[in-house]
This record gives C-alpha cells, sequence and structure tokens, in this order.
C-alpha cells in the first residue's frame, strides 16, 4: 500500500492533508523570501532614483550611467552557475545567508563612488555577491510546492519586485531629501539606508530557513510524509520522460530557447527600470513626486502578476500566459516611443509592466516542469544568468539611443523588439503539460 494511501484513505481527508500542508509552508516561507527579495531587488535598482542626483554631480553621461547600471550583470552572468550549484550542494540557509550579507555590504559601499572607474567596479562586484540569489529562491521552492501550486506561489515571491518600486520608488526619493546631513550627498544615504536591512536578514536567513522539508520541524509527520509522497511521484514522472543529466540539461536546445525567451523579457524589465525615474523626472516633478508617480505602473504590475499566475495554475495552461503578455509589453513600450503627453505615457508604461509581470512568475514553470535536482539547479542558473546579461543590454541600449538621439522615446521603441522576439519565441516553442502535472488530480 502506498505511504499517501495509508495517510489519507479517501479524498476528503488527502484534501485535508495537502491544504494544511501547503498553508503551513506558505505562511512559513513566503512572507520571508518576499521580504529578502524586496531588499535584493531594491539594492539593484536603487540606481535609478539615486541617478537623479548622483549623475549630475559625477558628471556621468548617459553612456557611462548605463554601462554602470549594466556592469552589475556581467558579474552576475559569470558567477550565477557556480553559486547556483552551491547552494544545491551547501543548502539554502547557509548561502542565501551568504550572498545576502555580502550583497548588502557592497550595496552600502555604493555610498564611496568617486568616479565613473570606481562605479564600474562596485556595480560589477555587487553583481559578483548576488549571484545565484533568484535562481537558487527558483529551486529551492521547487523543493516545497507541487506543479500545481508553482506558478501561484513563485509570482508570490516574484511580488517582491514590483512592490520594492511601489514602496521603494517613494522612499527612495524622499532618501534624496537628505543631502547634506553629516556631510553626505542625498544619493549616499540611500545607497547607506537601503543596503544595511540586506545585512541584518541575511543574518536572521542562516538560522531561519529550512533546507529540504524532511528537516522542516514545524511541518507535522504526516503533512512531510504527503509532500514527499507528492513531489517524489512528480520527479518520477519527469525521469520517466528524460533524466537530464546537468550536462545534457545546460547542453538543451529548451533550455538555450528558454534563456532566450528570459532575454528579452528582462531587456524590457530593466530597461524600463533603470530609465524610467528619468523619464518621470522629465515630466517636471520634485525627486519625491517622481517617486510617487514611477510607483503607479509596478502596483498595477503587482495586482496583474498574481491574478494571472492564478489563471495559469488553475487552467494548467502555460504557453500563452507567457508568450501574450510579452507581446503585450512590446506593444505598449512601442506605443509609449510615440506619445508625449505625461499622462498618456504613463498609461502605455503601466501597460508595459503589468505584461512584463505576468509573465514572470509563470515562466520559470516552463523549465521546471521537465527537470528537477542538479539539473534543474544548473539550467535555472544558466537561463537566469543568459536572460539577465539584458539587463546590460536593456539600459545600455536606451541610453545608446539617448546619447546619439537626445530622446529616451526612440530608445523605448527599440527595447520593444525584445519582448516582441521573446514573446514570438515562445507560441514557437514547444511546452506540453502532461509532464509538469502529472500526479495531479
Amino acid at each position: 500500500m502506498s505511504q499517501t494511501a495509508t495517510i489519507a484513505p479517501d479524498r476528503g481527508a488527502r484534501s485535508d492533508i495537502e491544504t494544511s500542508t501547503i498553508r503551513a509552508i506558505s505562511w512559513r516561507l513566503i512572507p520571508f523570501l518576499v521580504l529578502a527579495y524586496f531588499f535584493s531587488y531594491l539594492d539593484r535598482v536603487n540606481l535609478g532614483f539615486a541617478a537623479l542626483t548622483m549623475n549630475a554631480e559625477l558628471k556621468f553621461t548617459p553612456l557611462i550611467f548605463s554601462w554602470g547600471a549594466g556592469i552589475f550583470f556581467i558579474g552576475y552572468f559569470i558567477f550565477e552557475v557556480p553559486s547556483n550549484l552551491a547552494l544545491e550542494k551547501f543548502g539554502a540557509s547557509r548561502w542565501i545567508a551568504r550572498i545576502m550579507v555580502t550583497w548588502g555590504i557592497i550595496s552600502a559601499l555604493m555610498a564611496a563612488v568617486y568616479d565613473e572607474h570606481s562605479f564600474y567596479a562596485l556595480r560589477f562586484l555587487l553583481g559578483v555577491a548576488e549571484a545565484g540569489f533568484f535562481p537558487g529562491i527558483i529551486l529551492y521552492l521547487t523543493y516545497w510546492y507541487p506543479a500545481q501550486y508553482r506558478a501561484r506561489f513563485l509570482a508570490a515571491f516574484a511580488i517582491a519586485v514590483p512592490v520594492s518600486t511601489v514602496i521603494g520608488a517613494p522612499i527612495s526619493g524622499l532618501l534624496l531629501g537628505l543631502d547634506g546631513m553629516m556631510g553626505l550627498k542625498g544619493w549616499q544615504w540611500l545607497f547607506i539606508i537601503e543596503g544595511i536591512p540586506s545585512v541584518l536578514l541575511g543574518i536572521v536567513t542562516w538560522f531561519y530557513l529550512t533546507d529540504r522539508p524532511e528537516k522542516a520541524d514545524w511541518l507535522s509527520a504526516e503533512q512531510k510524509a504527503w509532500l514527499k509522497a507528492k513531489l517524489d511521484s512528480e520527479i518520477a514522472a519527469k525521469q520517466a520522460v528524460k533524466h537530464f543529466s546537468l550536462g545534457e540539461a545546460l547542453s538543451s536546445p529548451k533550455v538555450i530557447a528558454l534563456s532566450l525567451i528570459y532575454f528579452g523579457f528582462v531587456g524590457a524589465l530593466y530597461g524600463m527600470q533603470f530609465w524610467l525615474p528619468q523619464i518621470v523626472k522629465a515630466f517636471g516633478l520634485t525627486n519625491a513626486q517622481t517617486g510617487f508617480v514611477t510607483a503607479i505602473p509596478y502596483l498595477f504590475g503587482t495586482i496583474a502578476m498574481v491574478l494571472w499566475a492564478r489563471h495559469s495554475d488553475a487552467s494548467r495552461e502555460r504557453v500563452m500566459h507567457v508568450g501574450a503578455p510579452l507581446l503585450l509589453t512590446a506593444l505598449a513600450l512601442a506605443v509609449s516611443s510615440y506619445i508625449t503627453d505625461p499622462v498618456l505615457t504613463m498609461v502605455a508604461l503601466t501597460v508595459a509592466a503589468i505584461g512584463v509581470f505576468c509573465c514572470f512568475g509563470v515562466f520559470w514553470t516552463l523549465p521546471t516542469a521537465w527537470l528537477s535536482g542538479t539539473a534543474a539547479a544548473g539550467a535555472i542558473a544558466l537561463i537566469n544568468s543568459i536572460g539577465n546579461l539584458a539587463g546590460f543590454g536593456g539600459p545600455y541600449l536606451i541610453g545608446w539611443v539617448k546619447e546619439a538621439t537626445g530622446s529616451t522615446s526612440t530608445g523605448l521603441l527599440v527595447l520593444s523588439l525584445l519582448p516582441l522576439a521573446a514573446g514570438l519565441l515562445v507560441f514557437l516553442g514547444s511546452h506540453k503539460t502532461k509532464t509538469e502535472f502529472a500526479g495531479a488530480k
């Protein structure tokens, strides 16, 4: 007799243990991981707000700023796969704690930037420090959630991305007002105050996170047994189709295609993220007003992301839920480049943000649907590292076009080509949900 049959002889009992297990996991992990990712993302993109005063004070041209914004992702790319494999080996609690403490320290040290060379160096080191955090958490969540819950809880974790702007944008704008306090500039205070919490939270992470379900003393024996049986059956279904080694996963055409799709998505995301504060500031707003207005697209993106991921799980459909938002983002970015009215520009950019974030949570169900273990760790890291090279390309593209033409709008039009290509690639590829939802009732 199977373990699940022993635990739950009827469907009603299975439903009860399933509900209680997922609820316990979610309350324990998701709020904490969202908070950690909030500070991760805030420390990565607060540069966009620092630029409102830092660029002029340090005499940074649009191209210098673009290089500094993007070089983060070079360090990130180089160390992404090794970092994720280290998480698989040493455990999430230790490795994620290491990542958070080091990135928090380096983020705070951004206050010491004094020229373009120190700017490039610290941004590169910040990418090295943070490498492995996001794909590590994606991998970590597959240890805890069966397939039919994965999109909604990946989206719940990723909600930290838009929320970091919804909350962080106004705060960052206000922190610039500390200019002159204790002899420091406002942008220096921004880096210091937003870097310290990551160090403190990293220390807490060492003691708080549980590496695997079998070590969770906050789950009952019955809950652990149900979860183990459920996840084991899904892994067995994947491996019955094909058991991928690490090398096979990293060289798989499907992984390369997913990397290119993610490249287009990330290019749009960071192109908007780093340049939106400067686009909004050009409307004639103060720094504080810029912070609040910049938050608007991300507020709507947050709501849309959660609802879209739930719909994807409920319908057990992934391709349309990834491809359609990317095409919507491409269209909205292209339209925004032809608009001069501030209100209509914000409407178009809000639609673009909705498309970006709707894609976010659902996308990561694609590789985790057919990979597990070390193969999943390596493939997720590779997809994320290649995709995040667009974090260099997207901002740089806008900066290069702006310096050449004097117009950020033209840069948005060129940027729209990245999510357009990614969306088309989603629909041209093949993704079947049969393996992902094997054993789901």
